[in-house]
């Protein structure tokens, strides 16, 4: 089989932190390794279980960093919570929307009303991550989970990278809430759930996706569940004693220094991961 990128590959998912960017910085090999995946006419699509910020606002990092992307070519873990939510609650509902602006917009965007106070007769919970995120805010979700309703998650990832190391994640704000109630989500819009990735590459129409992801238990074994490849790159989280001890959904089809293998004359064949 050809080793060209567009002869393997009519979608790109990349994760965002981590992969692509570290707080409002590239990775090194991000921009390069992109930017040559546009030229070879591979479609890009930025998938990200931080459901802190809209995807309008996620574009116009990626523009400031250098990268041509559109508000559509952006899907969050909100959007896909989302979507789970509509399994269960009525059209136009009141949702009591925990978390930063991506979630509100997320709701908002699908005709949801969100609210802040579980006394406002909320429909469902919709929980992801805020930056500023606070502990009353924890608690009306404690309330409203408490009284049956419907909760979903956008992601549980425990931790994020940040600049600084690594921050407290949804997955750790989740939890809070699910010891206080004794309750779990009944749904989870984010990696390794398929959620997320069945949205984008439903977006786009694609049929030979490519997850690339710096997290082996939710990036790859997101890939992985879904049956795509998968490839991860050593620039986020995943240290190399971490991917030597991968097992079952977490084993990567490809590993990579970082971004820069999506140019063109990289031999796939090498990247591809043998675990010993």
């Amino acid at each position: 089989m050809s080793q060209e990128l567009a002869d393997l590959f009519d979608l790109l998912l990349f994760d965002l932190d981590g992969v692509v960017y570290i707080g409002p910085h590239a990775v090194p090999g991000a921009i390069e390794g992109i930017r040559a995946a546009h030229e070879q006419g591979v479609r890009c699509c930025y998938i990200t279980n931080n459901a802190s910020r809209p995807p309008a606002e996620v574009v116009e990092h990626l523009r400031e960093l250098g990268i041509d992307a559109a508000a559509d070519e952006v899907v969050t873990s909100a959007q896909a919570g989302v979507t789970l939510l509509g399994e269960h609650v009525p059209a136009g509902s009141r949702i009591l929307a925990i978390g930063g602006p991506g979630v509100f917009a997320a709701l908002r965007e699908r005709g949801y009303v969100p609210v802040v106070s579980a006394d406002d007769e909320p429909a469902g919970v919709l929980q992801g991550i805020g930056m500023d995120l606070s502990w009353a805010a924890l608690t009306e979700a404690t309330f409203a989970v408490t009284a049956g309703l419907p909760w979903i998650a956008t992601n549980l990832d425990a931790t994020f990278p940040t600049t600084r190391g690594l921050a407290p994640g949804n997955g750790s704000m989740v939890e809070a809430v699910a010891h206080a109630t004794g309750r779990r989500p009944i749904g989870v819009g984010g990696k390794p759930e398929p959620a997320l990735l069945n949205e984008a590459i439903a977006r786009s129409g694609a049929t030979r996706p490519l997850m690339i992801g710096d997290r082996l238990d939710t990036d790859i074994a997101a890939g992985n569940r879904l049956g795509i490849p998968t490839l991860l790159v050593m620039t986020g989280v995943t240290s190399a004693s971490e991917l030597a001890c991968a097992a079952g959904a977490e084993v990567p089809t490809y590993v990579a220094t970082d971004l820069s293998c999506l140019r063109p004359g990289t031999s796939w064949h090498d990247l591809q991961w043998d675990k010993r």
